[in-house]
């Protein structure tokens, strides 16, 4: 049975039509029903076949305005990579140390970024980290020598997109608390860049369907441009 809060939020959405990306962030701001800031996610069905390996649409990218949320950086370097990530403001840092700690089941971190040299024994833990989505990925800027932009972009609002295997993209846009402004400017950020990333091979219509909505609130169909 939905509760009665969700109901009245129910109530606010007309799902037999789509709206406009900032009227539709809007609604789904206005129909949050928690009590703690809730998330905005949006989410994009895709008509892409994600076992062909080019429909496998994976990135990053920064939201303009961030996403609200505080990610833990671990960074698996050493030597001046090591230095250079404390200097960037990662929250943890270390090499065999650091892998010793995941080893033994520690997972305090976000997001893990490594340089090249460090893969191969982080690969050993590709079981226990993939599975959770914290292998670090050269196509997501998670495996790079770049190591204080990697982790200034995560501490700014960087965020993944990766389709599921039913041809979903969701990503979190934002929080409830955020302005309806901010909120539009980071869903269309987020919108060129997935319509950016079609797949040549797709043909007729890319998106099926694109929705936003709150933790726990109702969903609310967006227009495709």
């Amino acid at each position: 049975m939905a509760g009665k809060k969700y109901k009245a939020a129910l109530a606010q959405v007309d799902r037999t039509k789509t709206y406009p990306y900032a009227e539709a962030v809007a609604l789904a701001k206005k129909t949050s029903t928690t009590k703690f800031d809730s998330s905005i996610e949006a989410c994009f069905n895709l008509n892409i076949d994600p076992r062909q390996a080019d429909q496998n649409i994976r990135g990053a990218m920064v939201l303009p305005n961030g996403t609200g949320r505080s990610q833990k950086v671990l960074v698996i370097a050493d030597g001046a990579k090591a230095e250079e990530a404390k200097a960037a403001g990662a929250d943890f840092v270390g090499a065999d140390d650091m892998l010793e700690q995941i080893k033994n089941g520690w997972l305090g971190f976000d997001v893990i970024v490594a340089t090249p040299n460090m893969m191969g024994k982080l690969g050993r833990f590709g079981k226990l980290l993939g599975p959770k989505g914290l292998m670090p990925n050269p196509k997501t800027g998670t495996v790079t020598m770049n190591i204080a932009q990697a982790v200034e972009e995560i501490k700014k609002g960087k965020v993944e997109y990766r389709t599921d295997k039913d041809g979903n993209v969701n990503v979190m846009i934002g929080k409830a608390s955020f302005s309806e402004e901010a909120l539009a400017e980071n869903f269309k950020a987020l919108y060129d860049q997935i319509a950016k990333v079609r797949p040549a091979s797709v043909k007729g219509n890319y998106m099926n369907s694109v929705t936003v909505a709150s933790t726990m609130g109702p969903g609310v169909k967006v227009t495709i441009a």
